[in-house]
């Protein structure tokens, strides 16, 4: 059961990111460069699934997506 969940976990996070990476590769190049934090927040994201797992790297992610906006100073924040 216990390793079934793990599987299950890794699957879910293997999507997360290939659903981000398709962003990167797609959409990113027509917003052009938009981040006010280093590394940007899609790879902040891939950043916090990989270390964290689908469910705490994705709120970590929609967290730092929420930080990004212009009355935020940004700079350099790591996952």
């Amino acid at each position: 059961m216990n390793s079934l969940c793990q599987l299950l976990s890794k699957l879910l996070a293997a999507v997360l990111i290939g659903c981000v990476r398709l962003y990167q590769l797609l959409l990113s190049p027509i917003f052009g460069r938009q981040c006010r934090f280093q590394p940007t927040c899609s790879h902040y994201y891939i950043g916090a699934v990989e270390k964290y797992g689908p469910l705490r790297g994705t709120l970590k992610g929609l967290w730092r997506i929420c930080r990004c906006n212009p009355f935020c100073r940004g700079g350099y924040d790591p996952p």
